[in-house]
């Protein structure tokens, strides 16, 4: 085992890749705060409330799975899936001492490695410092989102800051789950999570996973960074940005083709937001300054989460040149108020830069903590057409789609270019993906839809159907590049039938939308539910693989 960590190491050092060894204490003090905590829960924990997001198939698998072969394929996998298909998710190893937000779980990575028409299947964790503390310990110990709630939030954020000042934890190298997103980028995969660092993980030639440690752009990251970073099939240079809690509450970053890091470029807002999401074009970046505060004083004595929506504010969107070095070219444009967590993909049109986004009217990050209902009421959330002119500083935005549809993606060889397909998932609550749906931007919507359904820009949906649930659905190219047409490919994606219990990864005609799938590849067992995936090429794997 020491051997095998000091290769990694090596490995690591050679491509600019930190290696993750915290060195957590287990004494006197750790047993002390830990009592404490106890006393807190127990007087101020409502532990009697059902923590969904722990149950069902968002309950996470006990156990990690090596690789396994030759998996019962129903149809056939076409040769551009020759690659490995990577999902991400929380996953906690440990139950938590309180709340649990469903953005809490440990990041677990679910791959299918596909070559030449056969399946291999593998669930990993994503080797974080906080995994590797809690497994030292035995049990939970990092603050959870679900807990940041009222008074007892509070404290519990106390507890935390004890035990990091009194080097209980060791939060040297961040505290993230790695949980929420995939990106390939300069020879190397990265699974991300916005508050922390990105963390490298070598998908091996049998398709198993191996997390090879921090990515700090040789010590030229000190802040967080997005889980949604955007590069550009053009330049292959990867565009990022962190928020914070503290001035500067976004920063800017360009990683160049060969992963070097630019300098950082502060971005002026008024408040700490959550920016989860922001997009490019040939050459912009679009920021949203979106009134979801982060408010501890709020939390306390309103006794809400820690993040708070304003609905009073206006939506806020920033246009910067993409390679500037200082926020003062930024133009500053207003809509009306508004959430958005995932935008499809932005172009420049004359004097106008176009914004496809996935629009939330009166976000409640509540909605996915503890208890829940099946179904979300109120729960808004469209596709829209945002635009906004550079010349007459005027912003304007048009309903693409009824409600409720997010995680879209299209063909990424467009990215930041004009395209016309986007394909997103249909839900039903906040969490549970029923179809996928795919929009043509150059029909018009159909305004008189209330609800989502083929016809005007809706050319296709995928129906999952009854007790069956499905996850974000990534294109794959037949031919890569934009000489082919944009929908000849695939979409692929991991879906569950809560009437068997059994999972399986279905691939789908993307220019059809056939409801008939070109594959359904059944799964050893069970895959929770979980956030972003991503297709990693055969080509890609080969170059990662010098790693």
């Amino acid at each position: 085992m020491v051997e095998k960590e000091k290769l990694e190491n090596d490995v690591g050092a050679r491509n600019g890749i930190v290696a993750v060894n915290p060195k957590p204490k287990n004494g006197v003090t750790s047993k002390v705060i830990d009592f404490v905590e106890k006393l807190i829960v127990k007087w101020m924990y409502d532990s009697s409330q059902p923590l969904h997001y722990l149950s069902g198939n968002f309950a996470p698998v006990p156990d990690e799975t090596p690789p396994t072969k030759d998996l019962h394929v129903i149809g056939h996998l076409p040769d551009c899936l020759n690659g490995e298909f990577v999902r991400v998710g929380p996953n906690p190893k440990f139950a938590p001492v309180a709340g649990y937000h469903w953005f809490d779980g440990d990041g677990m990575i679910h791959g299918l490695r596909i070559k030449d028409g056969k399946a291999t299947y593998v669930s990993r964790f994503v080797r974080t410092s906080r995994l590797k503390q809690e497994e030292f310990f035995g049990g939970a110990k990092f603050m959870k989102i679900g807990d940041l709630k009222g008074l007892f939030g509070l404290l519990m954020v106390n507890m935390q800051m004890l035990r990091a000042k009194l080097k209980v934890l060791d939060v040297s190298y961040g505290n993230g789950t790695a949980n929420t997103a995939l990106v390939y980028h300069h020879g190397k995969l990265l699974a991300l999570s916005e508050a922390d660092k990105p963390y490298a993980v070598k998908v091996l030639e049998d398709g198993d996973l191996q997390t090879l440690g921090m990515l700090d752009y040789d010590k030229r990251l000190q802040h967080s960074f997005t889980a949604h970073p955007k590069v550009d099939p053009y330049t292959g240079e990867m565009f990022t940005f962190g928020y914070a809690h503290t001035p500067p509450y976004i920063t800017y970053r360009v990683i160049s083709k060969d992963g070097f890091m630019h300098d950082p470029v502060p971005i002026t807002v008024s408040d700490p937001i959550m920016m989860h999401d922001f997009a490019i074009t040939e050459n912009y970046a679009i920021f949203m300054d979106l009134p979801l505060y982060f408010r501890p004083k709020e939390m306390v004595k309103e006794n809400k989460l820690i993040f708070t929506f304003d609905d009073t504010k206006k939506a806020r969107f920033g246009i910067l040149p993409r390679y500037a070095k200082n926020e003062a070219q930024m133009k500053w444009f207003e809509l009306p108020n508004c959430f958005i967590f995932h935008n499809a993909n932005a172009w420049e049109e004359e004097d106008e830069v176009v914004l496809i986004t996935c629009r939330l009217d009166k976000p409640d990050l509540d909605m996915v903590n503890g208890a829940v209902k099946e179904k979300l009421e109120n729960f808004s959330n469209e596709l829209y057409e945002m635009r906004f002119n550079l010349k007459t500083g005027l912003a304007s935005q048009k309903r693409l789609s009824a409600s409720a549809v997010d995680f879209p993606r299209l063909n990424e060889c467009y990215t930041g270019r004009k395209q016309r397909y986007v394909y997103g998932t249909i839900l039903d609550s906040i969490a549970k993906v029923t179809g996928i749906i795919k929009f043509d931007l150059h029909a018009e919507p159909d305004e008189e839809k209330t609800k989502l359904e083929v016809g005007g820009n809706v050319r296709g949906i995928f129906d999952l159907g009854p007790g069956r649930f499905g996850s974000e659905a990534v294109f794959v190219p037949r031919e890569p590049g934009t000489s082919s047409e944009e929908d000849d490919g695939y979409l692929i994606f991991f879906s569950h039938d809560e009437k068997t219990g059994k999972s399986s990864v279905n691939v789908i005609d993307a220019k059809t939308m056939s409801a008939d799938p070109v594959a359904v590849v059944e799964l050893p067992h069970r895959v929770p539910y979980g956030f972003h995936a991503f297709f990693v090429s055969e080509e890609q794997l080969e170059e990662q693989a010098k790693l």
